[in-house]
């Protein structure tokens, strides 16, 4: 077979989602059953079999590549630096995945996984996470007041004046 991806008409680097819209377009566009005559359902019979087995390996291909983390462990020190760089710049996400890479948790990794879920105003995760700093060390102030701002925030944005807030910052 040539490239999958090719067959479907979608770059290689292409995400699951985008590989089954592009799957099903060209299966709407090809399907036998749009045609009438016998050549034509012979000849949109052998591209639907094409675009099965392209489907299915690019199907895998793109899970394949979805699901591989990152494989490369970082300092919790190296990680928390990065992720507050990252939080600087307003990528809370990207901030999340390279906390992710660190290979053990400490205070400080906890109270950037908060700061990174505040960010992105999941506050009731963020005041856990926050929580769960405050454990690691219960003598820093600074944890306790992050895990009161996200109990405050999470309250708000439950109330209808909160939640319209949200939807008119969108």
């Amino acid at each position: 077979m040539t490239d999958p991806f090719a067959a479907l008409g979608i770059r290689p680097t292409t995400n699951v989602e985008e590989v089954r819209a592009a799957y099903h377009r060209l299966a709407r566009k090809w399907h036998p059953d749009q045609f009438h005559t016998p050549e034509e359902q012979e000849n949109a019979h052998q591209r639907m079999v094409t675009l099965n087995a392209a489907y299915e390996e690019a199907l895998k291909l793109a899970s394949a590549r979805a699901s591989t983390p990152y494989t490369e462990t970082i300092a919790c020190e190296d990680a928390v630096a990065l992720a507050r760089r990252l939080l600087d710049r307003g990528n809370p996400e990207s901030a999340l995945r390279q906390l992710l890479r660190a290979e053990s948790r400490d205070a400080a990794w906890w109270s950037a996984q908060g700061d990174a879920l505040m960010a992105m105003r999941q506050f009731e995760s963020a005041e856990q996470s926050y929580r769960e700093a405050i454990r690691h060390d219960p003598n820093t102030m600074a944890y306790r007041a992050g895990a009161l701002d996200a109990h405050v925030a999470a309250r708000k944005s439950k109330t209808l004046i909160g939640r319209m807030k949200h939807l008119l910052r969108r």
